[in-house]
């Protein structure tokens, strides 16, 4: 029913510490579990002035440790960005301390400022996935081969019999290809239409059965609060919804297929678009999950500070999810 996802995003002048908003995401963790959480999600920047998280796997590794059984999924994974063979040693023991809870999406990334910061040349992107991305696989799966010249066997074994599970994510064809010819899940934050049955052809081709497909589709928010006063609520949280979504935008750019992609310029546009970022009443949420909608909570959205977050989830606890019992 609920979806929490934290990318640590905050202005340097906003209200909150950074200190404060780590340590109220791990708490943030804890309620989630405690209130049936499908999913628990770190996300990945690098270069961003706002703080973007640029290392997912240690929260998430934090967040395993003040859970027990919440799923986690880190994502996306600029994997370019990684040596694959460290990367998947550092997959291998988060597998093994989680309890094979953590799996991972896979990402190709779009901002030149953070190929730049790691010395990678982004318009060979996409032939170096192919090249990670196997060798990721292989690592995993505890195989012995050589890399790049490197002789490679990754251990421990990790927990998970087939290594962690690994989704590829884009919004593209080729990134639909590209997950079914490697045999791995397809997530997209949009796209063009037909996404799925690229997939399932480029995965069919390669000799694997298609995996978990996630396409969401336009109507469905990505970052939401719930509030008795939704006019009131507007006002206090939707200077940090602003902040994230222009954020998002001036990095996609305008031709982004993004669900999450918005062209607001104020708080007042970006309430009327009614797309990814909503602000809702309890009844309102107690709709959208009877209609098979989770709810998909980013609570520290572009800095909100704790206190405005913790108001949001304690009206789910206490108005929306005994509604439903």
């Amino acid at each position: 029913m609920l979806i929490l996802r934290f990318d640590m995003r905050a202005p340097i002048d906003g209200p909150a510490t950074t200190a404060d908003l780590y340590q109220t995401a791990l708490e943030m963790a804890e309620w989630g579990e405690q209130h049936g959480c499908l999913l628990i999600q770190v996300s990945e920047h690098h270069a961003s002035p706002d703080g973007f998280l640029p290392s997912p796997l240690i929260l998430a590794a934090a967040i395993a440790a003040r859970t027990t059984s919440a799923p986690i999924m880190v994502g996306a994974v600029l994997l370019n960005l990684y040596d694959p063979i460290k990367l998947a040693e550092d997959m291998v023991v988060l597998d093994i301390v989680s309890r094979g809870r953590v799996q991972y999406t896979i990402g190709l990334g779009y901002r030149a400022e953070e190929y730049a910061m790691f010395g990678v040349e982004m318009r060979r992107r996409g032939k170096l996935m192919d090249e990670k991305l196997d060798a990721l696989k292989r690592a995993l799966a505890g195989e012995r081969f050589e890399y790049q010249g490197r002789p490679v066997h990754v251990t421990p074994g990790s927990y998970t019999p087939t290594g962690p599970r690994l989704l590829y994510g884009g919004g593209s064809e080729a990134a639909a290809r590209r997950a079914g010819r490697f045999g791995l899940g397809f997530m997209a934050e949009g796209g063009a239409p037909g996404l799925a049955q690229v997939y399932r052809d480029a995965a069919v081709s390669a000799g694997h059965e298609p995996g978990m497909v996630i396409i969401p589709d336009r109507s469905m928010a990505t970052s939401l609060f719930v509030a008795r006063d939704v006019d009131a609520a507007w006002q206090q949280i939707g200077p940090f919804l602003l902040h994230d979504a222009q954020m998002y935008s001036d990095w996609m750019g305008s031709k982004s297929p993004s669900i999450s992609k918005s062209d607001a310029s104020s708080v007042e546009e970006l309430r009327e678009e009614n797309g990814a970022y909503r602000i809702v009443t309890p009844d309102a949420a107690v709709q959208q999950i009877r209609t098979g909608k989770p709810l998909a909570l980013q609570p520290l959205c572009g800095g909100c500070p704790p206190e405005l977050a913790w108001e949001s989830l304690r009206l789910i606890a206490e108005e929306v999810l005994p509604a439903l019992n």
